[in-house]
């Protein structure tokens, strides 16, 4: 049976079911339990970091939570493995000489020509669930995993990506010379040095044939073009978004759809180019995301052309809560003037009263009941009420038989003085 064939059986059988006791598997969702009977614990490995529950060593981009990384026999379910490159390059590979990798290790992976230096971010059956998501473009062509990394690869691995800034300076004025119309966003050598991926954003066909030989000649690589999107460069580059997450081409979406302002229409969003643009200059992917739900739900609003006739006069379309059901209406068409709310239901009576010649007394129908709320006494009272206030005595004056005033609280000793 060919390699492919062997491949997909696999990605069939591994569709996700509860795992019994014995693999692991927990009815109240508590740590899994050792063979002693007591609760497993996280562990550190210096070489691996925090391997628990499948988590990483560091934050990574399109990172994936590995659930089953500590159920026994998980890595024995197929020797594929997906391993992580800089930024959101991801690709699987054989582990054919059976290595025992976890989540973390650094490996050398099979490359044309060479190796390459990556981090293993899936293993065992999480790996044949990924590829359904993103399947390779040719499932014989995947290679193997050398072995992890060594010192020396490290070193090799680590003067490589030093030079990758200088070499995108350096191929940006290349270009630029060359008078070609592209944008080079990123460039990424490969672990041992020997190859270097020139990512660019260009908005028609660029012929860089005399360009990959200036760059060859230049920095004594080979020299691969890979043409990236603007979505795709932010998803490389990262960032927040204005909801305060992570961007979603960073974090998780990989396959991207064009996004049209009809979306923002049915989600009646203001149609402002700078609120509906995300970092990549584009509109939001986001926008996709529920504009399924409002155009169902707007189906059961009325058109925004008919007007509602009352005994108190004619309302207007304002705005509405599609999510809601509810419409909100005005008795002027252009400002907003004694607006009432309603529910899409009691719209659709009154314009079935309409067509039938009648017109109800008002639109609201609702009736509004007056509740009357508990009274706290203590709230209504002052704590200080039960306070003496100490009022201030005036003195009286007192006016002599001379004519000349005196106070009347003085002492003889002061008349007498």
């Amino acid at each position: 049976m060919e390699s492919k064939e062997i491949i997909e059986q696999d990605i069939k059988e591994a569709t996700p079911q509860p795992l019994p006791p014995q693999m692991g598997g927990t009815a109240g969702g508590s740590l899994p339990s050792r063979a002693d009977g007591r609760e497993a614990l996280p562990t550190f490995n210096g070489n691996r970091g925090l391997s628990y529950c499948g988590c990483p060593k560091q934050s990574c981009q399109l990172n994936v939570y590995d659930y089953l990384a500590d159920v026994p026999g998980n890595a024995d379910v197929t020797d594929l493995v997906e391993v992580q490159f800089k930024n959101t390059r991801k690709g699987y590979f054989h582990n054919s000489n059976h290595l025992d990798l976890e989540k973390g290790d650094i490996v050398a992976v099979e490359a044309s020509p060479g190796h390459d230096i990556g981090t293993v971010t899936l293993t065992g059956k999480l790996v044949l669930l990924q590829m359904k998501r993103t399947p390779p473009k040719n499932f014989d062509d995947i290679k193997r995993i050398y072995r992890k990394a060594r010192p020396v690869d490290m070193e090799k691995y680590d003067e490589a990506k030093a030079r990758e800034h200088d070499t995108m300076i350096r191929s940006r004025q290349i270009a630029k010379e060359l008078g070609l119309e592209m944008k080079i966003g990123d460039v990424e050598y490969q672990g041992d040095g020997n190859k270097a991926i020139f990512y660019y954003i260009a908005d028609g066909r660029v012929d860089f044939r005399q360009l990959i030989k200036v760059l060859a000649d230049a920095f004594h690589v080979r020299i691969e073009m890979k043409q990236i999107g603007a979505r795709q460069e932010a998803g490389r580059i990262g960032g927040f978004g204005p909801c305060g997450r992570e961007l979603c081409c960073t974090t998780w979406m990989k396959n991207f759809v064009s996004v049209s302002t009809a979306a923002g229409r049915f989600q009646d969003l203001s149609l402002n180019p700078q609120k509906l643009a995300g970092q990549c200059a584009k509109l939001k992917c986001c926008m996709n995301f529920e504009v399924d739900q409002y155009v169902e739900a707007s189906r059961l609003l009325p058109s925004r052309e008919v007007q509602l006739e009352t005994v108190d006069g004619t309302y207007y379309y304002f705005k509405a809560d599609i999510l809601s059901n509810l419409i909100t209406y005005s008795t002027d068409r252009r400002i907003a003037a004694n607006l009432t709310t309603i529910t899409a239901k009691r719209a659709m009576d009154v314009i079935a009263m309409n067509k039938e010649g009648r017109k109800p007394e008002t639109l609201d129908d609702r009736v509004v009941v007056t509740t009357h709320k508990p009274v706290d006494l203590a709230a209504q009272e002052d704590l200080t009420r039960f306070d003496q206030v100490r009022k201030k005595k005036k003195k009286k004056k007192k006016k002599s038989s001379d004519g000349s005033s005196r106070d009347a609280a003085s002492s003889p000793e002061q008349e007498a003085q």
